[in-house]
């Protein structure tokens, strides 16, 4: 990283900058505000536009949301968000409940709660092992290591062959239409914005295998990694 070329600190949120789908820290929003004095600030995440500006508290950012498919700006004057994307790709369903059958037979999810599959509106993807209408604390419990989902991550990849696939949450794999992931997202950015990778620097938690910022850790756009939302204030102070 080249610290003089940092244009935008563009970042990850549940895991990163807070606990999952928690608000936003006294420590935290102050370390945001440092950044946001020397460089544009970008955060980048699975979930949509609004329920991330919602869960910042309408921290001034802008967000781009299920994995490039959604961008939002931060209006000044309303101090709300103007989303200027907001792109909704058609879902073959039959397709997407067959092959999520065909894999709860093959490695014995067949005993869940609630729906098959979850297909939002933007044609992401989510395949509840438990189902959509398990118990948090069931979820929770399941696979906080990620070991049983990293089992048979690729035998979901090569059966989501258009999609992109990540290990989501504590039970589930997340999925969104190929191209869209955070390395495409960011990509897209900087082409619509006349900067290069070097200009930006990004802040991720979720880069192991099927982590939903893997995509950039393993590309050219520096990186800096973080295992513990709490270290966040340390690990931006290169930056400051």
């Amino acid at each position: 990283m080249n610290k003089e070329l940092i244009e935008i600190v563009a970042m990850d949120l549940d895991g990163t900058l807070t606990q999952h789908k928690q608000p936003l820290d006294n420590v935290h929003r102050k370390a945001l505000m440092e950044l946001a004095d020397k460089y544009k600030m970008l955060m980048v995440g699975a979930g949509q536009v609004m329920r991330i500006f919602n869960q910042l508290e309408h921290f001034p950012i802008d967000i781009i949301g299920n994995y490039g498919l959604q961008y939002g700006i931060y209006n000044e004057n309303t101090k709300n968000m103007d989303i200027i994307r907001d792109l909704r790709i058609p879902v073959d369903k039959d397709s997407i409940e067959e092959r999520v059958t065909i894999l709860r037979k093959k490695f014995g999810y067949t005993d869940y709660v609630g729906d098959n599959v979850e297909i939002h509106p933007s044609g992401c993807i989510t395949f509840p092992l438990l189902g959509t209408k398990a118990k948090a604390e069931d979820k929770l419990a399941f696979d906080s290591d990620r070991v049983k989902r990293r089992k048979i991550y690729n035998e979901v990849v090569d059966s989501f062959s258009d999609y992109t696939v990540f290990v989501g949450g504590s039970s589930s794999f997340d999925m969104a239409p190929k191209p869209y992931n955070k390395y495409y997202a960011l990509d897209t950015y900087c082409r619509e914005n006349g900067l290069t990778h070097e200009n930006i620097v990004y802040i991720g938690d979720d880069y192991g295998l099927g982590g939903n910022d893997e995509s950039v850790y393993q590309s050219d756009f520096p990186y800096l990694t973080i295992d513990n939302y709490i270290d966040f204030p340390e690990i931006i102070k290169p930056l400051l």
